[in-house]
């Protein structure tokens, strides 16, 4: 009696793993870009300015996510003292952080956090140096009438210069749950299709070896 050896359909099950495959690939770039970065700042990273500047610039690589105490921006000069003038704006991909345009020469010390398009926070920091001091210049005090009484000087509170955590934008987070649960979603589908491909084929030559005349 001649036996017929069974043969699975091949073609269908390397196709759908082949569909697996090429899903993941894609999948792959999403999840590594899922944060944005630092493309460039002004002053750069690491270079040598001749005099403090009014504003730093840093430009991401998305559109930075903008909210209350989303974007925080610290610069320090060599004895840890803060040189920020005001909070930092954002407009797009490009942060702007103002600064007093006075300070001493020597390296500075910047810290950034911003919140990503994808909704979570993502920071870093990085060094620049000046070359030159600018100093403030001091201006001759008005002198003051005989029967004039001399304004004391208001206290005034220093600035906190600690990077508190950023809150997590609601509506961009929502989405990357989304994008998550539909390529779950799809791996499932592409797995229970080979499945069905793989019982269908076992099937289809359990019938054939049946009606194979040779074995009867």
């Amino acid at each position: 009696m001649k036996t017929t050896a069974r043969r699975l359909p091949v073609t269908p099950i390397a196709l759908a793993a082949a569909l697996l495959t090429a899903f993941l690939v894609l999948l792959a770039p999403l999840s590594a870009s899922a944060h944005d970065s630092l493309l460039a700042s002004s002053p750069e990273a690491d270079g040598t300015v001749e005099t403090l500047p009014t504003e730093l610039t840093l430009t991401f690589s998305a559109k930075i996510i903008d909210g209350d105490g989303a974007t925080e921006v610290v610069v320090t000069d060599t004895s840890g003292a803060s040189v920020t003038d005001g909070a930092a704006t954002v407009d797009g991909a490009i942060v702007t952080q103002p600064l007093t345009g006075q300070g001493p020469a020597g390296e500075y010390h910047v810290i950034w956090k911003v919140v990503s398009s994808d909704g979570h926070p993502t920071s870093g920091e990085f060094d620049f140096a000046v070359s030159t001091a600018t100093e403030a210049v001091a201006t001759a005090a008005p002198t003051p009438a005989p029967d004039t009484a001399e304004p004391t000087a208001a206290a005034t509170a220093a600035p906190d210069s600690g990077i508190t955590q950023a809150p997590r934008a609601d509506e961009s987070a929502s989405a990357s749950v989304w994008i998550w649960a539909i390529s779950i979603a799809a791996v499932l589908a592409v797995i229970a299709i080979v499945v069905w491909l793989t019982i269908r084929g076992r099937r289809g030559a359990a019938e054939t070896d049946s009606d194979d005349p040779s074995e009867r």
